[in-house]
């Protein structure tokens, strides 16, 4: 399913009180009030106005799409399709203009090198989210969810999608997310899902670096009729709804237009109203702020602050009449009777819609989430007023002129190489035309007759030596710029330094060079911890059982038992921390549980419980049952004699620790 879970919005109570009469202004201002009511008392619906202003800010979006474009056929190759005027007011590709000049468009694709290099630098970061409970003595808690983190990224395979974002984060300055709670792979789990910008629309008017002020945000999902039923058929009724609304979709005798593409999907074929292939139903998911009013609550009882319904005041004085009548029955004063205060407020909050093209709806509510808001992650660099600038736009220009050089020279080098060739009329023979003479001079091995007693001229080809004319200079400055801009030099490409380069100059220039791309890192990095805070909330909210944890191929501190009654309102700061599963990591802690080892500060247990060798649990096994014999008398095979008449005596406890100390 897209959207799965319930609402719970109202405080539930106890008390039963008697219903009472709402005054019909006050019902009729809270339709006023009220912005679903309001919208859905209108004779065309809200869905027709959430479906025209979803997309006027599809439209809205539609520069940053043909740019993310650009972009990536820059980045993948495609270098010569940008449209020119070819002198007769038509425009075609650079690519075909360059071909009807004689010439061949080459490209050298410099920018894919530095998209690559920068690719390395963040995978080799090996970073991943980590919880810290707010409350210090909640710390072991934090651990726990830690795990849970960790357990939930590996069943995400988190480490390739974040790795496929970052790229397109390159590409097109825009990263974006969806946490989901589903039903996949043979199991309900925290879900998160890579999503397309060509799929994505947003309402322009965000200035918030954080993107904490959009109001508008959604998708529009191409899927066929079976994947639609399952997600949002609830009723025989609701399947006969769909069949007529989506007809093309459900014959699936209907055969599909585009099955050649191989789910290629070009930007002119992507509409918002409809699909590229007429097999697919188009779904039109928009989360947009409404607001109503509610009434903002302090229990001083428990000391709870929550939100509840206008509808439930009645059981809100209910309660506070019921406290009022049992504090004068133990005699106390009502001025010191803790009651639930209450204030009127408009309060905004999430609300989704699953829309067909034609304005029904499949689904709508109140966000289902914990974390009360939408389940969409974006990030957009820089953001400074509004403008969205992603790494390879920047060099776009420099690639652009490497490829004309190229050209350039290759064109210089071929009129060199061929020149022109002069022919005499009375050396054509009569048999011949110009052009046949021509396709024969130019032929290999070509031969041509012709009388030479008529005259003592004979055909002359004419070729100048190429001269430099500072293209091989030109090339070198547009490719030392592209490292200037992006700050992807030599040193963090690999290549090898000049001769006699000490080895810390070499380390000092990678770094000069990580520093540069720093703040392109950190910008992704606050990507990954606001996308984890949802994934945290989810996880918080649908593990609602107890489930043992266990991160494989880590030691047993990786294991970890989840206990949603002690964790579930725990608040957690999240931040990112280099990985404790990188070799160097491991290496690092192993040397210094062995150091500590050999002081006799831990045991050989806690080395081999703490520590991250390969044969950690075998050993640890064998330690166990070798105590367990001891203890019950018994002596394995490989035991010095003074221990086995020590254990005979009945010392076990001192034989036990010279058996540590044997095999130490």
């Amino acid at each position: 399913m897209l959207l799965s879970g319930s609402v719970f919005l109202c405080r539930k109570y106890d008390v039963m009180a008697k219903r009472r009469l709402i005054p019909k202004s006050r019902i009729t201002d809270n339709v006023e009030l009220d912005s679903v009511k309001r919208e859905s008392s209108r004779d065309l619906g809200n869905n027709f106005d959430v479906l025209l202003q979803a997309q006027h800010c599809w439209d809205g979006l539609r520069p940053y799409r043909e740019e993310r474009s650009r972009n990536k056929r820059y980045t993948y190759g495609d270098q010569w399709s940008d449209m020119v005027e070819d002198g007769n007011g038509k425009m075609i590709t650079e690519e075909k203009y360059i071909m009807e000049q004689g010439s061949i468009p080459l490209k050298n694709n410099l920018i894919r090198r530095l998209v690559r290099t920068v690719m390395g630098v963040y995978r080799g970061q090996s970073k991943e989210p980590t919880c810290t409970a707010n409350d210090r003595d909640e710390q072991k808690l934090g651990e726990t969810m830690s795990i849970a983190l960790q357990c939930n990224w590996k069943a995400n395979r988190m480490q390739e999608v974040n790795g496929r974002i970052f790229e397109e984060f390159l590409i097109s300055g825009g990263a974006f997310e969806k946490e989901t709670y589903d039903w996949r792979n043979d199991k309900m789990d925290c879900w998160s899902d890579m999503v397309s910008p060509n799929h994505i629309f947003f309402d322009g008017v965000m200035r918030d670096v954080r993107h904490w002020d959009v109001s508008l945000i959604g998708e529009i999902h191409d899927l066929t009729f079976e994947r639609l039923c399952v997600s949002f058929a609830r009723s025989p009724e609701d399947y006969k709804r769909f069949r007529e609304i989506y007809n093309l979709a459900a014959d699936r005798k209907f055969l599909s237009e585009y099955a050649d593409r191989l789910a290629k999907s070009r930007l002119e074929n992507i509409d918002f109203l409809s699909p590229y292939d007429t097999n697919l139903c188009r779904v039109i998911e928009v989360w947009r702020k409404e607001q109503k009013p509610r009434y903002r609550c302090h229990d001083y009882l428990n000391g709870d602050y929550y939100k509840d319904e206008v509808e439930n005041l009645s059981n809100i004085e209910a309660e506070n009449q019921a406290r009022i009548e049992e504090g004068i029955a133990a005699g106390m004063d009502q001025d010191d009777i803790p009651l639930i205060e209450y204030d009127w407020f408009m309060d905004d909050y999430w609300y989704y819609r699953f829309l067909t093209p034609f304005g029904q709806c499949l689904m709508e509510g109140e966000t289902p989430y914990k974390h009360r808001s939408h389940p969409y992650t974006i990030k957009l660099y820089p953001f400074i007023d509004g403008e969205i600038h992603s790494f390879v736009s920047d060099v776009i220009d420099q690639q652009r002129y490497v490829n004309r050089l190229i050209t350039l020279n290759d064109f210089i080098i071929r009129a060199s190489a061929k020149g022109a060739l002069l022919i005499p009329e009375e050396c054509i023979p009569e048999n011949m035309t110009v052009e046949d003479f021509a396709d024969e001079w130019a032929r290999f091995n070509g031969v041509i007759v012709y009388t030479s007693g008529k005259t003592d001229k004979v055909p002359t080809q004419v070729a100048n030596k190429s001269t430099n004319i500072g293209i091989s200079e030109m090339l070198q400055m547009q490719m030392n710029l592209m490292e200037d801009v992006t700050g992807v030099t030599g040193a963090l490409q690999g290549k090898p330094g000049y001769s006699g380069m000490s080895a810390s100059l070499y380390n000092q220039q990678q770094q000069n060079a990580s520093s540069s791309l720093l703040d392109l890192l950190e910008s992704f990095s606050s990507f990954i911890i606001e996308s984890s805070i949802k994934k945290v909330k989810n996880i918080q909210q649908f593990y609602d059982s107890k489930r043992v944890l266990n991160i494989v191929g880590q030691s047993a501190n990786g294991v970890s038992e989840y206990d949603p009654e002690k964790i579930n309102d725990v608040e957690f700061d999240l931040s990112i921390v280099e990985s404790s599963n990188t070799p160097a990591y491991r290496m690092v802690a192993n040397d210094f549980l062995m150091e500590i080892w050999k002081t006799g500060q831990i045991s050989v247990e806690q080395l081999l419980e703490n520590g991250n060798f390969p044969f950690a649990d075998r050993l640890l096994q064998s330690i166990k049952s070798q105590r367990e014999e001891l203890e019950n008398g018994n002596i394995p095979p490989g035991i010095s004699p003074e221990v086995q008449q020590q254990v005979a005596q009945g010392a076990n406890l001192q034989a036990v620790q010279q058996l540590q100390t044997a095999m130490r």
